[in-house]
């Protein structure tokens, strides 16, 4: 699988995600300019990345620029057609943004931009550690999105506490049932707040975002 990784103005995560793909999981990566629009050299078996950042300075919305940069015309196709795409952070913000995931991402509750290490659990069960680093990453839907979304299993990850129990106190941000991440009714489109790309180094301490990638079906 080749990844490509989308670049707007004020992306600050991208280097980041290509240091995690290219370097620590060995995956032929490549940068791919907001401007842009061809995306001929990557097939439906290939992912396309929304990094983390603050895309146009998050003016109006958080990604509701972005959403119109030459580029997403381009990623909205590839993903109607299939292609995987993968949005972190602002990314999850600019997929929503461009009606490829329901939902919104609002204003964290506390009012507070929020950096530190959060519990996640996906279908598997498993808990894992991971960092986020947010000002707006309240996921919201409204009761109709929610109940369609729970339906069809499109939630990825959930907060959780460290012993992996669904807790209030464990959410850091207000998500909405906890959510953390989710996906689109394909399957091939992937949100989430949570960034995987700072949890690949064994020199940071943490690993548990290349499970991330694993469990995600990006790499093997």
């Amino acid at each position: 699988m080749k990844f490509g990784i989308v670049v707007f103005p004020g992306s600050n995560c991208d280097r980041d995600m290509y240091e995690a793909l290219k370097n620590d999981l060995g995956q032929e990566t490549v940068m791919l300019w907001h401007k842009d629009e061809d995306l001929s050299a990557f097939t439906t078996d290939d992912c396309i990345v929304l990094p983390g950042g603050f895309s146009y300075g998050d003016y109006l919305r958080c990604g509701a620029i972005a959403r119109f940069s030459p580029m997403m015309k381009s990623v909205i196709n590839f993903a109607n057609n299939g292609g995987k795409v993968l949005g972190v952070c602002n990314g999850f913000q600019i997929l929503c943004e461009a009606g490829l995931l329901p939902g919104a991402l609002l204003r964290n509750a506390n009012q507070k931009f929020i950096c530190k290490n959060v519990y996640l659990k996906g279908k598997t069960g498993v808990t894992y550690t991971i960092p986020i680093a947010h000002g707006e990453g309240r996921y919201y839907a409204d009761q109709q999105t929610l109940a369609d979304i729970e339906s069809s299993s499109q939630v990825i990850y959930r907060y959780v506490a460290a012993d992996g129990t669904q807790r209030e106190d464990a959410n850091p941000n207000g998500a909405i049932n906890n959510i953390a991440g989710i996906c689109n009714k394909s399957r091939n489109v992937f949100g989430m707040m949570p960034h995987p790309e700072r949890a690949c180094s064994p020199l940071l301490g943490n690993t548990d975002g290349v499970k991330i990638f694993k469990e995600l079906g990006l790499i093997e």
